[in-house]
């Protein structure tokens, strides 16, 4: 028999449920004390280096079960206006292609993982209305990732050795398919943002999952790095879907000169111009994101993940569209100027011959 593969999987859920949430002002969620977050930095760091802490709780025992096995939930909250749950389950597997079936997940209850999640957060935002600034009307769907953490690899102590007599099983296991019908040039590609620090440690990153090696304990700071980048990948698209309700406005307007001096561009600039703000945060957070780790291992498995969601793409994207957005709206604005002063031009030619037929009749 096959010594067993012991670990975790784990499924991180982004949900964007806000502009933004005052975590300042919590102090508890679902009955539960909120805590600020925090990975151990590295101790060769400044101690004054910034670090972001969202608030944490693990909320009261669920009775979720996947497989027969209790499931543990950490629910951490983000002053961006996100709600993010890394909702775990433990298992003993004697090779890796038996871990495909947590691909997706159902629970014994024959329920969804992600309807389950998605009712969790609805609940939670319940709790946190009074802290909520420009909260959405409903939770919409989240941004789920899955990855697969190992603590024990068949009694191995060399990770990187052990992940490429498997390479493989590897791919097709964050590939969601069989292994054996994978092509050499797909197995590479999976392979192509694989980390490692140590022989007891091995990371792999892909777009829809990631598979962790960490011989040392749970990968609580990898976790939190992958936790990030989900989250910001959540918000992109969002903001990209938002982006896109903008244009369809701005094409609205222009078609609306007919009457531009009735100003009805004026709400849709206002929110161009909070839409443009929270662009401009997100765009910080990214930019920043190497503050919130100890050291430049995790800064490097940041940079495979970012690259592995096109984050870079998704915020070059959602610039130029903005930028272009801008233009639209300044052209509607000239022509709105222009037909005004037109009005107002009319408007003193009227005043004029008014006053010219008044002086008539009095003579």
């Amino acid at each position: 028999m096959a010594p067993p593969l012991k670990g975790e999987v784990v499924y991180l859920f982004a949900f964007d449920v806000a502009d933004e949430i005052r975590t300042e002002k919590v102090s508890k969620i679902l009955s539960k004390k909120a805590m600020p977050f925090t990975i151990p930095l590295d101790h060769t760091l400044p101690k004054d280096m910034p670090f972001y802490t969202p608030l944490t709780i693990e909320p009261r025992p669920h009775a979720w079960k996947l497989g027969g096995l209790p499931m543990n939930i950490v629910v951490r909250i983000y002053d961006v206006g996100v709600v993010s749950l890394m909702i775990s389950v433990p298992f003993e597997v004697s090779s890796v292609k038996e871990l495909i079936k947590f691909h997706e997940p159902t629970l014994d209850n024959q329920r969804p993982l992600d309807a389950a999640a998605h009712d969790l957060c609805t609940d939670i935002v319940k709790n946190l209305q009074e802290y909520i600034v420009r909260g959405s009307e409903k939770v919409g769907t989240p941004e789920p990732y899955t990855v697969f953490t190992f603590q024990e690899v068949g009694g191995v102590v060399n990770t990187g050795q052990w992940v490429e007599e498997h390479r493989q099983e590897i791919a097709g296991l964050l590939a969601e398919t069989d292994a054996e019908k994978l092509s050499p040039q797909q197995v590479e590609e999976t392979f192509r943002q694989s980390i490692s620090f140590s022989q007891e440690d091995t990371t792999i990153i892909d777009w829809d999952s990631a598979f962790v090696i960490d011989l040392s304990g749970p990968p609580k700071d990898i976790l939190h790095v992958l936790e990030l980048a989900n989250l910001q990948l959540e918000e992109l698209v969002l903001m990209d879907q938002r982006l896109d309700r903008f244009l369809d406005r701005a094409y609205d307007d222009l078609e609306a000169t007919r009457f531009p001096f009735f100003g009805f561009f004026r709400m849709g600039l206002a929110k161009l111009r909070r839409f443009r703000m929270d662009v401009t945060k997100i765009t910080d957070d990214v930019s920043n994101i190497s503050k919130f780790f100890g050291d430049w291992y995790l800064a490097r498995v940041y940079l495979a993940a970012r690259e592995r969601f096109h984050l870079s793409t998704w915020k070059e994207s959602i610039q130029n569209r903005l930028s272009h957005l801008d233009h639209l709206y300044e052209v509607l604005r000239a022509e709105t100027n222009e037909s005004r002063m037109l009005v107002l031009e009319f408007l003193i030619v009227l005043l004029f011959i008014i006053d010219l037929v008044a002086v008539f009749l009095r003579n």
